[in-house]
């Protein structure tokens, strides 16, 4: 098993102590909304004591229709999120596609983001990689958790040791995601921390026909299992009014419901890292699609 890495992100060291938050809207519709947001979610996790990274996109490059809101595209963009970073005093994270994008994105952005449709992009991996800002890479909802060992050596391989491994889901036939908790420790055995990406894990891709479906009513249970285990972030997407969101509304949850549910997770990862300790392999991740999830042992944090 490898020794875990954790990366630091402004104040917060993630892989060390209580888990981050990652979040913010899907994709930014305004600057006002960011702005908004950011703010809010950061006063909530003061009060906490829960490290937070705002989280948004300026282009949504793999919606379901044409004609769906994209975003305001990078070069605004960028100028909202350093506005936001600059306003609410906080670390930003945002994805990017293209290998060209990212030293620009890499000037404002904390974190770069790899989409999980996009994980095994190798020069888009190395791109974000050789700017030296910590590099979030989502789990593809085809992968088996172990294949991720590959995707995280691209990285490290190009020098940057600074990896962060997200689980979002699982294809479970057509229009519907799963998640199989074996995966946080897998991933975790790769020495990265890992981020449960609770808001898409419900969703319900191309479930409306012309855009994505979601149950955000899962959210919560999912989370409170993942935290249970043991992860180093939660991301989460969060909108004042998610069912006017522009994007992913049916799996968001509203800012309002914000305080109370990290209240709830906050008490678990105290329990678990405190008391109980995180649930890790003894198996190289290699070698867990061949061996029994009973072959585990208990670590404190």
């Amino acid at each position: 098993m490898n020794t875990m890495h954790p990366v630091r992100v402004g104040d917060a060291e993630i892989g060390r102590g209580r888990f981050a938050l990652i979040a913010g809207p899907c994709v930014l519709e305004s600057l006002e909304l960011g702005l908004a947001v950011a703010t809010e979610t950061a006063r909530i996790c003061a009060e906490l004591g829960i490290p937070y990274i705002f989280k948004a996109s300026f282009d949504k490059a793999n919606r379901t229709s044409l004609r769906s809101y994209r975003g305001p595209g990078l070069a605004r963009g960028l100028e909202e999120l350093a506005e936001i970073r600059e306003r609410a005093g906080v670390p930003v994270l945002t994805d990017i596609h293209e290998t060209w994008q990212a030293e620009r994105v890499a000037q404002v952005a904390d974190i770069l983001q790899i989409p999980a449709f996009l994980c095994r992009q190798t020069d888009l991996l190395v791109a974000a990689a050789k700017t030296g800002r910590p590099v979030h890479v989502k789990k593809a909802q085809f992968l088996a958790p172990w294949d991720m060992l590959s995707v995280v050596e691209k990285i490290r391989e190009a020098g940057n040791p600074n990896v962060l491994v997200g689980e979002r889901g699982t294809s479970f036939g057509y229009n519907q995601l799963v998640v199989d908790f074996r995966s946080l420790p897998v991933l975790r055995a790769l020495g990265c921390p890992v981020v449960f990406d609770a808001t898409h894990s419900v969703q319900m891709p191309g479930g409306r026909g012309t855009s994505s479906g979601g149950d955000r009513r899962y959210v919560l249970p999912l989370a409170r299992a993942a935290v249970a285990i043991g992860i180093d972030a939660l991301f989460m997407e969060i909108h004042p009014d998610p069912d006017a969101a522009l994007s992913d509304g049916p799996n968001m949850i509203a800012l309002g419901d914000l305080s109370t549910t990290l209240a709830q997770l906050r008490a678990i990862d105290d329990l678990v890292k405190g008391d109980i300790g995180v649930v890790t392999l003894r198996d190289t991740p290699e070698k867990t699609q061949e061996k029994s999830t009973e072959n585990r042992t208990v670590t404190r944090q």
